[in-house]
């Protein structure tokens, strides 16, 4: 009788193909899935999994850990939610090829485009690298799960162009000629792809345009094509697509050119339903085309929180509330329930000066939601500031003042910005439901005073899988996205799926006590930065090559995980 590492007992096993559920028996040696089924053999370890179910880990391939990764071991807030693998790159940010001269414009890149505080990165990063296999060199070492990085553009093209290419001139040819060199060298040295950002929601913490926003269909052409060359690696890229039939020719030409798949941001917009149809109509029929081509959608609403301990607040441009912002939270809190001041405050709300803030989205009291212990991600709309003020008889301004001083002063409140045109997630449903798109976009270890997506994973599963009032999406579908396609997505075919052969990475969960919980604000940056993390329930065990690197939760210590070096193939039969 066979002895494995560890054999998971009994267990509703969901093996990431969309198969129905089965009960089975998963076992596991050297790091591998060795046999689903009835297993007869004993584990040196065995998890008792009856009532749970068993799924393959969680890939997530839209993260920012391109500087946790390199001074941190555990990916958290991500490794809560039942991710085992995350991909990091993304939007063509990153800290990769770099010149010591340009230390700083990277900083200001990474803290403009994906809110990380500065001093933490200038306190956290070595910089024991410039090239890009350098980089991956320094991102070796144990983790608490796999990790995955992409070359960003900019980095790349202020790197080979200096001045231009921070200013955003076009490319020359040699240019062009170099960046696909480079690129070309860090897919061979391992890097996933190559990303790109054509939107203007992305600025330097200066407030500067991200260098590659207005690069040329022949510099993106160009890269690819060279990326082509090496038969393998993806592209990605964020756009604003305002000129959709422009924008899908440069996505079009790209994959074309280089033989690589693509793949790309897609959310409902604000502009109305017609927006996102329009591009599926577009992916669907460059598919048709025989172009590999995908959108990465969100699970829910992408939205900023609000709060006094966050970057921004309802009040940040108010004169009144300037006169505590910088008092210690105690003290602020007090001061912001003394009746005197809460009147001055909410007299000087709605002035000019706060309507210059964040294009108002910061005093969209219409679509502002408290969160609690349990947040609500499709909330009525008549449960907004605006909404409960209506019914009140209150100022807007004040429901916020109040739902922000719950917890001592620490409460935060939320307010979607995309995916949420109608009142409600129909719109997301069709997205996620798509054959063409996968969920993605959690930004996790990124926006960390704004928003906290690395919960995505247990939001898909609990929201659409059991709590949603309204359509509902398969828990096996939910699963196969999140783990066989998200991996295949990036080219790892040798995680998602628990059949022989496969890494055994998994989850066993709770799946009626799955949850998210509210956020909450930690001070563990270097330097004493500040982050939004959000931990969850239900995940009684997540598993990386066979190794427990997580129980209900808590880290247990053990870091199995690696940095993945390029495409990787799946199991032979």
């Amino acid at each position: 009788m066979a002895e494995h590492d560890l054999v998971v007992r009994g267990g509703t096993v969901i093996d990431g193909t969309g198969a129905p559920r089965r009960t089975a028996d998963v076992a596991i040696s050297d790091g591998v899935v060795v046999e689903v089924g009835a297993v007869d053999g004993t584990g040196r370890r065995e998890i008792d999994a009856a009532g749970a179910l068993v799924a393959p880990g969680f890939v997530d391939v839209h993260t920012h850990y391109d500087g946790q990764a390199t001074w941190e071991a555990t990916m958290q807030p991500s490794s809560w939610h039942g991710v085992t693998t995350v991909v990091f790159g993304n939007c063509g940010v990153g800290f990769a090829p770099v010149y010591d001269t340009d230390h700083e414009r990277l900083v200001q890149l990474m803290e403009g485009v994906e809110d990380i505080p500065g001093t933490a990165l200038h306190e956290g990063l070595s910089w024991n690298w410039n090239s890009l296999p350098e980089y991956l060199a320094a991102l070796e070492g144990a983790k608490d799960m796999d990790i995955a990085a992409q070359v960003p553009h900019a980095a790349l093209r202020l790197h080979v162009m200096g001045e231009r290419g921070a200013k955003g001139e076009d490319a020359t040819l040699s240019d062009i000629a170099e960046m696909g060199r480079l690129a070309a060298e860090g897919v061979t040295a391992g890097f996933l792809g190559f990303t790109t950002s054509r939107t203007q929601n992305h600025k330097t913490s200066l407030g500067e345009p991200t260098p590659t926003l207005t690069a040329a269909r022949e510099e993106l052409v160009g890269i690819a094509e060279a990326i082509g060359t090496t038969g393998t690696g993806v592209l990605q890229l964020v756009s604003d697509f305002t000129d959709i039939d422009g924008e899908f020719a440069i996505v079009r030409a790209m994959t074309k050119s280089s033989g690589r798949p693509i793949s790309f941001t897609l959310v409902e917009s604000p502009r109305g339903y017609e927006y996102h149809r329009a591009i599926l109509d577009h992916i669907e029929t460059a598919r048709a085309d025989g172009l590999t081509v995908t959108g990465q959608t969100a699970v829910r609403p992408i939205g900023v929180l609000l709060g006094f301990e966050c970057t921004l607040n309802p009040f940040l441009a108010n004169p009144v509330y300037r006169e505590v912002a910088g008092l210690p939270t105690t003290e602020r809190t007090a001061v912001l329930h003394d009746p005197v001041f809460r009147e001055r405050l909410l007299a000087a709300a709605g002035g000019k000066e706060m309507q210059a803030v964040g294009g108002r989205l910061i005093e969209k009291f219409d679509i502002m939601f408290a969160l609690g212990e349990s947040p609500n991600y499709e909330p009525n709309p008549a449960n907004s500031m605006a909404g409960i003020a209506a019914r009140e008889g209150r100022l807007p301004a004040e429901v916020a003042l109040d739902a922000l001083l719950e917890n001592d002063g620490t409460a935060m409140v939320w307010v979607p910005f995309s995916n949420f045109g109608q009142g409600n997630l129909d719109g997301t449903h069709e997205l996620l439901s798509h054959p063409y798109t996968v969920p993605a976009l959690s930004d996790g270890g990124a926006h960390v005073g704004t928003i906290c997506d690395g919960s995505f994973p247990t939001t898909l599963l609990q929201h659409w899988g059991r709590d949603r009032d309204g359509a509902r999406l398969d828990v096996e579908f939910l699963i196969q996205r999140q783990a066989r396609d998200t991996a295949r997505l990036v080219g790892l075919y040798d995680r998602g799926v628990l059949a022989p052969g496969y890494r055994a990475d998994l989850n066993v969960i709770d799946f009626d006590r799955l949850r998210v919980h509210q956020p909450e604000l930690l001070y563990d940056l270097p330097a004493g930065g500040r982050r939004v993390v959000q931990r969850a329930d239900g995940y009684r065990h997540t598993i990386v090559a066979g190794v427990e690197t997580y129980t209900e939760g808590e880290a247990t210590g053990e870091l199995p995980g690696q940095l993945v070096r390029g495409a990787q193939r799946g199991p032979t039969a």
